[in-house]
């Protein structure tokens, strides 16, 4: 696995200050779990408040907690001043959490390649 360096000495605590600001996973109960120089968890508590007419979790509170993972986990290794916007995302979904009896889900994302 590669170890990056940050190029922002207060890299964390800037994520951690572009977390709080995002309205949309304050508003679903996400919380951010983990940082460190190229990867970052954000971790939502599965409840009636992002599931979907079935009882499942809904897949855009879902994808929303990835999408800022992946993008927080980019702007970690950014410069200060810089900023992030996804262009491109997918994702797979191999069961509804509901029915594997999870009370959580988290998205953990962490830069592979690029320079260190």
């Amino acid at each position: 696995m590669n170890v990056f360096t940050p190029k922002d000495p207060e890299f964390e605590a800037r994520i951690r200050a572009c977390f709080i600001k995002n309205g949309l996973l304050k508003t679903l109960g996400a919380h951010l779990t983990r940082v460190s120089p190229g990867a970052v968890e954000v971790e939502l508590p599965l409840s009636p408040a992002v599931s979907q007419q079935t009882g499942s979790a809904h897949g855009g509170a879902l994808v929303s907690i990835a999408d800022c993972a992946s993008g927080l986990a980019a702007l970690s290794l950014m410069p200060p001043g810089a900023d992030t916007a996804t262009i491109e995302f997918k994702i797979n979904y191999l069961a509804p959490a509901s029915e594997i009896g999870w009370s959580r889900v988290a998205a953990s994302c962490r830069q592979v390649s690029g320079p260190p």
